[in-house]
């Protein structure tokens, strides 16, 4: 997983599927998505690029993609936002968006 920082936002999105969770540690419903998204990330792992980036720590990017609340996982295509999911959801809800992308991805 990959701890995403206002210096290495935009390097690290810029190719291929990246889900990114937005979160900070006094956020209830983020640490229920956590584990999630850690699953996420060893079940596709070589398909997509998944990480977090803490709001508190990295606002910058936050403000960038218009986060005002979390958790926000937001998944990006070559550096451009595609799907945007706010607030905690169950694994498959995050499966069935991240399918779409991985299938035309394969293809």
């Amino acid at each position: 997983m990959v701890e995403f920082t206002d210096a290495n936002f935009q390097a690290e999105t810029q190719q291929g599927l990246v889900l990114v969770d937005f979160w900070a540690p006094w956020c209830g419903p983020c640490r229920m998505v956590s584990p999630v998204i850690e699953q996420l990330a060893g079940e596709y792992d070589g398909q997509l690029k998944v990480g977090k980036l803490n709001v508190d720590d990295h606002q910058q990017t936050a403000i960038t993609f218009r986060v005002m609340s979390i958790p926000t996982v937001i998944l990006f295509k070559d550096g451009q936002p595609v799907e945007t999911m706010v607030g905690a959801m169950p694994k498959v809800a995050y499966e069935q968006r991240l399918k779409k992308y991985l299938d035309r991805a394969v293809n």
